[in-house]
């Protein structure tokens, strides 16, 4: 069961602004990359389920995060159906992020209390997730639509969270761009842990890009 209510997960990606998204089959590489997220003032991270090891990466990270970072919101991505969602929530998953509005996920989400952010790219969608339960959807591919559509969107639909992924990145513009027109956080991956990072293991200018696009965040909403 997870930690964390779904509220507090809720909360806690309102007060990150960036949840950061990540994978990769070297489980110590893993755990640098989200201490570095989480060091950068980032409570909640989505470790994605795009790997063979992902599962036993992912129960191995809830151990360790668990001990080392208490407070931080361990959740995954690119879940597609319910049963993939079931065995995460067995291992105490705190959030659920999945591409597509799958109506059997969301509600296996629900019944165990577990955040879920289904991934949506038009209006119905977004209304049909929220008749459903969803407390904040995952705008995707936000590339594609663009702040744009979220400004659009928020006229009909005021009172919906938005999370765009993709096509986000740490540049004031772009970034001012997306919460100026009323998104809820943001999902960041190879924009903030970029390859060069990875491949120079330079641990601590990822923390310091994460808590400089948090900064920037809190001044655009002042």
């Amino acid at each position: 069961m997870p930690v964390f209510s779904r509220i507090e997960v809720a909360l806690k990606m309102k007060e990150s602004g960036i949840v950061p998204l990540f994978y990769h089959d070297d489980l110590s590489l893993c755990k640098e990359v989200i201490m570095a997220c989480y060091k950068g003032g980032a409570k909640v991270f989505e470790f994605t389920n795009r790997g063979e090891f992902a599962l036993d990466h992912f129960k191995e990270l809830k151990k360790y995060f668990s001990r080392e970072c208490p407070d931080l919101a361990l959740g995954i991505g690119t879940v597609l159906d319910p049963s993939t969602a079931s065995v995460f929530i067995l291992a105490g998953v705190d959030f659920i992020v999945s591409p597509i509005l799958n109506e059997e996920l969301v509600k296996v989400c629900n019944r165990k209390k577990v955040l879920c952010l289904p991934g949506c790219s038009t209006l119905s969608e977004i209304s049909k997730a929220e008749e459903l339960g969803v407390e904040i959807v995952k705008l995707f591919p936000a590339e594609q639509l663009g702040p744009a559509f979220v400004s659009a969107m928020k006229a009909p639909l005021p009172n919906t969270l938005v999370m765009p992924s993709g096509g986000v990145d740490l540049s004031e513009e772009n970034l001012s761009a997306w919460f100026k027109a009323g998104v809820y956080c943001v999902g960041m991956g190879s924009k903030l842990i970029t390859k060069e990072i990875i491949d120079k293991r330079d641990f601590k200018s990822l923390g310091a890009n994460l808590k400089k696009g948090r900064e920037i965040i809190q001044k655009i909403k002042k």
